[in-house]
């Protein structure tokens, strides 16, 4: 099997502090919250996230970025070790270090300390830089306006027309060099690029499209957070809207690194630019729910070993990594002969309860044997490839018995849901769970959205017609 292709990110790299506690009083001095510290925790932000987001998955990196003899820069060089390759420009002064304060999980400041700059790339660095992109399949720049694109600007605009070029922009920073097959502001960027008024995806998408013209790029995505990315070109008159899968609830720090990466890293492998949004917004999604920048399970564990970056697909192992970080593992069953409304808002609604969701699918012999002739309508290859593609749908396991409690006796599931209006403890898998203190749940169900109906509905129909 072919492997991820390997990717060159090229940009500033930070240190990025966590300072955690809880604060339940104000300073007698001023009115000022008091936070009792409960951990500390540092990792690397800017360039240095993206690159080691784009790593996961077994992908071979290497990171441009300006690096110096001072601390914040050997913590950066210790967590990135063995996770992507270095190729050091030297940094005048010292890396920045940007210290958030949070409270029960809540930012409440954030301290700047430092700001060097990237000093001339001659010699034996300049000549690493050209090897490094000489030596990828697609190029990110990370550009946090520290100036460490500007030092390598006539590699970065030599190999824009050869291969694709991601560039993450800032509005202190560059401009993206012509010829980036995409450019991906958010939406205060965006409005510090283009000022203007209107937050409307009508105004959005003008922006994007005077971006992409002014930058001569094949294409802006504009992230907006929660309504998703907007895809603009030159002189298009309608953008596609990319959509996160599910309503993504956690700490959205570092979610556009992620997304470039995610970009970035799917263009390396061949996907088009409309394909590699959509698998960056579900990336994007993901990261968010799992915890963002700040989850330890980022950095306090092996990189992955999945190809591509992609997600784990195998129910077992998916299942296994869930619980080794502590997360909860949900699960849901059915037919899912044809799906329809009802199916998509249980799933979704499912998603939500843990870290991770896993459907448990009637195989056709299984379905046949409950639903009676004529059933499965659908194949078990179609059924498990449309479950797969919803965001909502972490990975799917297939059972051949009428009843999917062998299978969930090996799953272990946290929490098992079933949609419907009876009592969970009337489910029958609800007894299987209790051997290793599952939890059986009942969600409600959109009335009137059946299978059966539907298909019941197209026969009349073609009877009709």
């Amino acid at each position: 099997m072919i492997g991820p292709k390997p990717l060159a990110v090229v940009g500033d790299v930070l240190l990025d502090e966590d300072i955690e506690g809880v604060s339940t009083r104000l300073s007698p001095d001023a009115p000022a919250p008091v936070v009792d510290v409960t951990g500390d925790r540092i990792r690397p932000g800017g360039a240095g996230l993206a690159a080691a987001l784009a790593a996961r998955g077994d992908r071979e990196v290497v990171l441009v970025t300006a690096l110096g003899d001072d601390g914040a820069s050997e913590a950066v060089r210790r967590a990135l070790r063995g996770r992507v390759r270095l190729v050091e420009i030297p940094l005048v002064g010292t890396l920045p270090v940007k210290t958030r304060v949070l409270a029960g999980g809540r930012p409440l400041v954030r301290i700047d300390r430092g700001g060097g700059t990237p000093g001339e790339a001659d010699g034996e660095p300049d000549c690493a830089v050209r090897e490094a992109l000489a030596q990828s399949h697609a190029v990110l720049v990370a550009d946090y306006g520290r100036h460490t694109a500007r030092a390598v600007r006539a590699h970065l605009a030599a190999v824009a027309g050869r291969m694709p070029l991601v560039w993450d922009p800032h509005p202190r920073g560059e401009a993206p060099v012509p010829g980036a097959r995409i450019v991906t502001p958010n939406a205060a960027e965006a409005c510090a690029l283009t000022p203007g008024d209107g937050q409307s995806l009508r105004a959005y998408a003008e922006r994007g499209a005077e971006l992409a013209e002014r930058w001569r790029a094949a294409a802006v995505a504009v992230t907006l957070g929660e309504r998703g990315v907007l895809l603009t070109r030159a002189g298009a008159e309608t953008p596609m809207l990319v959509p996160p899968p599910y309503r993504a609830e956690g700490d959205p720090c570092g979610a556009g690194d992620c997304f470039a990466a995610a970009t970035a890293a799917a263009l390396a492998d061949g996907a088009l630019p409309e394909e590699a949004v959509q698998r960056a917004v579900a990336e994007a999604a993901a990261f968010v729910a799992a915890g963002g920048a700040a989850n330890p399970a980022l950095w306090e564990t092996a990189p992955s070993a999945l190809p591509g970056g992609a997600r784990e697909t195998d129910p077992f192992a998916l299942a296994r990594r869930v619980r080794e970080r502590g997360g909860t593992v949900v699960a849901t069953g059915g037919c899912f002969d044809l799906l329809h409304a009802g199916h998509v808002g249980l799933l979704e609604s499912a998603r939500r309860i843990g870290d991770c969701l896993i459907v448990c699918v009637n195989s056709d012999e299984s379905l046949a044997r409950r639903k009676g002739p004529g059933r499965p309508l659908n194949p078990l290859a179609d059924r498990i490839r449309v479950l797969a593609a919803l965001g909502s749908v972490d990975a799917v396991a297939v059972f051949e018995e009428d009843t999917p409690a062998a299978l969930l006796s090996t799953l272990r599931p946290d929490v098992w849901v079933k949609g419907g209006d009876y009592a969970a403890e009337d489910l029958p898998e609800a007894e299987v769970l209790r051997e290793w203190g599952g939890q059986a749940v009942v969600l409600p169900y959109l009335d009137g959205r059946s299978t059966t109906l539907l298909a019941r509905r197209a026969a009349q129909a073609a009877v009709h017609g």
